[in-house]
């Protein structure tokens, strides 16, 4: 009987593993769940189609409690800020499950919203399907759309989470090359920070 109950653990198991971990959207696509209503910290219900810009969205993973994203927190809000008064819609999403950091709740969400001053709606992904639509696995985790929808950059804020020792600011570089109608220099880099704490499918 145990060995059962084992193997049926181990398979919910790998099915979990296995939602958690879809394959990340490719360049080219369009945001998946554009329509789904998410609660922003400013209590109003939000979509990704209703943030979207005249000029492209910016649409990135982030949540409270995570030392990667506490390391890029200041310059994520800065170029959030910035981008989005030229023209890209800028959305951040918090997929995570705040049972497994209390950090993540969204009464902490509204306190860091306040505190790094966003200017830009930070979400909660209820259920965390549009996390594993786009494929997330890391906070921080960044996804550019052009003015068409389609993905033109994925991946990292820039390579280094010392700001001093930043040599490669591959998003603001994206950012800047969509604004300006010209090639990604660098379309795709590995986002490293912490694994998304997707909850459980219902």
């Amino acid at each position: 009987m145990r060995i059962g109950r084992s193997v049926v653990m181990t398979m919910a198991a790998m099915a979990l593993v296995a939602s958690a971990s879809a394959e990340a959207l490719k360049l080219g696509e369009k945001a998946p769940d554009a329509s789904v209503k998410m609660k922003s910290v400013d209590g109003k219900e939000v979509s990704i189609a209703d943030v979207a810009g005249p000029k492209g969205t910016l649409v990135f993973f982030t949540c409270n409690h995570c030392p990667f994203v506490k390391a890029w927190e200041t310059r994520i809000a800065e170029i959030g800020n910035m981008y989005s008064k030229k023209g890209v819609g800028v959305i951040a999403i918090n997929s995570n499950d705040p049972a497994d950091f209390a950090e993540d709740s969204y009464a902490e969400m509204q306190a860091r919203a306040k505190q790094r001053g966003f200017e830009f709606p930070y979400v909660v992904d209820a259920t965390s399907d549009v996390g594993r639509a786009f494929g997330a696995t890391r906070t921080p985790e960044f996804f550019l759309f052009d003015a068409s929808g389609k993905l033109v950059y994925h991946g990292a804020l820039d390579d280094n989470k010392d700001a001093k020792s930043v040599e490669k600011h591959y998003l603001q570089e994206a950012l800047n090359a969509l604004l300006d109608g010209k090639p990604i220099p660098v379309a795709e880099t590995k986002a490293v920070g912490c694994s998304i704490k997707f909850r459980a499918k219902a």
